[in-house]
């Protein structure tokens, strides 16, 4: 199995490019600060994590996501090689998202699930008046 699930903040704007062809496609590239569990001298470390969005979830990056916004994602890790031009052994590991939202919490933008927030910032719980009991 190969998930990843992470939460962090956006290290700066997510570099987007277009691939060339007759559909272009989006390719946005971002690195989260992800917050690790333990400190060091009662100091905050954080690992950088590179993503990769593509298509509509590369978009949707690219419109909504900025520098410093907390988000989570899900996605699977892919590890590339290559040889650099002296003839060394180059690795990249990067995620692939597959999924991602907002974790601020603060309903400035849509959710990533395309919900509207209402003007305190929370998303609609759909209601079927039976019991009031929470769907979940």
């Amino acid at each position: 199995m190969n998930k990843v699930i992470l939460m962090g903040r956006l290290m700066r704007d997510p570099e987007v490019r277009y691939s060339q062809g007759t559909e272009p496609l989006a390719v946005a590239r971002y690195t989260l600060a992800v917050d690790r569990p333990m400190k060091k001298n009662g100091e905050k470390e954080a690992d950088f994590i590179g993503c990769v969005a593509f298509g509509k979830r590369g978009k949707f990056a690219e419109k909504y996501f900025k520098k410093g916004k907390r988000v989570s994602i899900v996605g699977r890790l892919q590890v590339s090689s290559w040889e650099d031009q002296e003839g060394k052994k180059r690795y990249k590991t990067e995620v692939i998202v597959e999924e991602q939202y907002f974790a601020d919490g603060n309903g400035a933008a849509p959710a990533a699930a395309g919900q509207a927030a209402s003007a305190e910032g929370f998303y609609p719980v759909d209601d079927d008046g039976e019991d009031g009991d929470l769907p979940f």
